[in-house]
């Protein structure tokens, strides 16, 4: 069965206000932390990674630091959910990041393990964002080591990443800090904008929403605008965009990716919400990001978004990946809250409609990380079920106000039940 474009117009209430519908959300939610909180905790520390029935892929030693704090993130999500044994699941990975990913000798946080052995000791300002996004994440739920994590990795972003010429972070560095490369990149600094705000949300303090400010005015205000709403990747020391870019095509494939167009469609909702609504470009700017995605990136033959495009709007990986219709979901949610159109709620379920009938493993459940042009269930570049930290997103984000992290509306809307 083939959905490349919706048939039915989005007629009554929206499918978000619908009981049934916010019902199945929530049996989706339940399924995934299901999936990934049985098999992937590694009594030896850290977490497995998991084959598409659920089961740890064998000889798999390696941790990587995203994997590790994305954990952190969606259990204490869990936790805040009433879910039994996400306590357990936030401790197991803030044990690990601080005595195994943390270097004790050098600062920062090294990208991978294997063992007790650094596989990776470089550091990554993507894994970092992420290390912050845990930490914040940990701290909303009380978690004892949230408040040195957060204090130490906040100490490292500003010594050796943050560039306040730019208003953005630098890339990589070896385990010693010293440079490894000249490029920078957006794809790092974005997940570092979400991390900020959440940072900024449980602690107050709006040093982080600054920061998360100065990224978005770069990376969409001035460069994205310039390209007619579609974001660019990769740049050079300056950043000046290198369109010549070849890196790895899961964490920076070339030309330019519509699923990272979704995810700032969102995030620029929310920190315009969270910056009081001062800066009357972002909602404007996420309105026209999520509709350029939707027209140059959506596979009007088979369905789904194609992974990447060139700058002639070509497509050039066009694996369907589980990831952009996750943030295609946000971003609708995000925009049916704040710039409510038929557009936006057409698309809010024909996304749903295509991820329920094709990504949605009803097998095994989890969600099918990545399928061919065609919709097949491919590997060609992931391997099992990678992580649950953007289908549990999708799930959730729907089911609360669209006024910042799901970490701070559901510890919110517990609040509200105590009260």
């Amino acid at each position: 069965m083939q959905m490349p474009v919706p048939v039915l117009p989005p007629s009554g209430p929206s499918w978000r206000k619908r009981q049934a519908h916010r019902q199945w959300l929530a049996d989706q939610a339940s399924d995934l932390f299901e999936f990934f909180q049985a098999r992937s905790v590694n009594p030896k520390g850290g977490f497995l990674d998991l084959d598409k029935a659920g089961q740890p892929i064998d000889g798999n030693p390696v941790r990587q630091i995203h994997s590790t704090t994305r954990m952190v993130h969606c259990f204490a999500i869990g936790h805040l959910l009433g879910r039994p044994g996400s306590a357990e699941i936030v401790d197991h990975g803030m044990t690990y990041l601080w005595k195994h990913h943390r270097d004790p000798q050098n600062g920062g946080y090294v990208w991978s393990l294997d063992g007790e052995r650094y596989r990776d000791d470089t550091k990554q300002a993507y894994g970092h964002a992420f290390v912050l996004l845990a930490a914040s994440s940990a701290k909303v739920v009380g978690h004892p080591l949230a408040d040195r994590l957060l204090d130490d990795v906040t100490q490292v972003l500003d010594q050796h990443f943050w560039e306040d010429e730019h208003g953005a972070v630098a890339e990589e560095f070896a385990r010693d800090w010293s440079p490894v490369s000249r490029y920078r990149g957006q794809n790092s600094n974005m997940h570092l904008t979400e991390a900020l705000m959440a940072a900024f949300e449980a602690t107050g303090d709006k040093t982080y929403l600054s920061k998360a400010e100065r990224i978005a005015n770069l990376i969409i205000g001035r460069h994205a605008t310039e390209l007619g709403y579609r974001v660019a990747e990769h740049f050079d020391e300056n950043w000046q965009l290198d369109k010549e870019y070849r890196g790895s095509d899961v964490f920076r494939p070339s030309g330019a990716t519509p699923g990272h167009w979704l995810e700032w469609s969102r995030l620029l909702l929310q920190l315009w919400v969270l910056g009081d609504k001062r800066h009357a470009w972002m909602p404007e700017a996420a309105s026209a990001l999520f509709r350029q995605s939707i027209e140059l990136g959506w596979d009007r033959k088979n369905g789904g978004l194609f992974y990447t495009l060139d700058w002639d709007n070509r497509p050039v990986l066009r694996q369907k990946l589980w990831w952009p219709c996750a943030e295609a979901i946000g971003a609708a949610s995000f925009l049916l809250d704040h710039r409510p159109t038929d557009f936006h709620e057409e698309w809010y379920r024909h996304v749903w409609d295509f991820v329920a009938s094709h990504m949605v493993d009803h097998q095994h459940k989890g969600w099918h990380p990545e399928l061919s042009e065609t919709l097949a269930p491919a590997s060609t570049l992931f391997t099992g079920k990678p992580d649950l930290y953007h289908a549990l997103q999708a799930c959730l984000i729907p089911l609360y106000p669209s006024m910042g992290s799901l970490t701070r509306v559901i510890a919110e809307a517990n609040r509200e039940i105590r009260a």
